[in-house]
């Protein structure tokens, strides 16, 4: 593609998928836009690509057979130069004794979820999901209905708590996390965490209205742009010769 400064350093950024959905499922079709506004292109590719080997930073959005290729999976994680969430925080996450990990550090889990399988999702009345940028809320949606949900404050304290237990546990700023789904259960008088989700969390963009998608996905961008400054990869960091 043709680029408006040659002369600036234009990092390579790719939105990982997996074999089964490469570009996604649909979910996040408007991030591309949104980065390219922003002034970094991205393209989709399987996380499994040899060609991400050449990015600079891949962002997992879509790698729904994690989970079937986990060894192999995590092992690539290391592998490429940058991704976000970053490897340590996916390996941890992806094991689901992170949870007692974040009960140690206070944060009040739901039950069923400390002897479900790895591989096994629990469904919930009540479920909401809590959507983090670069360790800011951004939204919520419910699990249930079509339409983006309205939290009180409680729950969103949860979704804070669990996300800076999370980045503690690492060894990491909740900045460092470039997105995160906490999805929470119980009304305001007990709030319970039932999974923090690191690796490729569906976003909810589907469930918002036009202009607070565009709005939202803005501070994805600016969450990425931000990433990319402090890996030292910001379109500005250095130029061409």
């Amino acid at each position: 593609m043709k680029l408006a400064r040659p002369d600036v350093f234009h990092p390579r950024v790719v939105l990982a998928g997996c074999p089964q959905m490469v570009t996604g499922d649909g979910d996040d079709d408007g991030l591309v836009g949104a980065l390219r506004r922003r002034g970094l292109f991205a393209n989709w590719l399987s996380w499994d690509d040899p060609e991400t080997a050449r990015a600079d930073v891949v962002i997992l959005r879509a790698t729904r057979d994690y989970a079937q290729r986990l060894d192999e999976f995590l092992a690539w994680t290391t592998t490429v130069r940058h991704v976000l969430n970053p490897a340590a925080a996916v390996a941890w996450n992806a094991d689901k004794r992170y949870l007692l990990d974040l009960a140690r550090r206070g944060v009040p889990i739901g039950r069923s979820v400390q002897v479900q399988p790895d591989d096994a999702r629990v469904d919930h009345d009540g479920e909401t999901a809590l959507v983090f940028l670069g360790g800011k809320a951004s939204h919520a949606f419910s699990k249930e209905a079509v339409t983006p949900a309205e939290p009180d404050f409680e729950l969103w304290d949860l979704g804070f708590d669990a996300l800076l237990a999370a980045a503690g546990q690492i060894g990491i700023g909740a900045a460092e996390l470039l997105y995160a789904r906490v999805d929470v259960i119980g009304g305001i008088d007990d709030p319970r965490l039932l999974e923090l989700d690191l690796i490729d969390p569906s976003l909810g963009w589907s469930q918002l209205d036009a202009g607070t998608r565009e709005r939202q996905q803005r501070e994805f961008a600016l969450a990425v742009e931000s990433a990319l400054e402090r890996l030292g990869l910001g379109p500005l960091s250095h130029r061409r010769p």
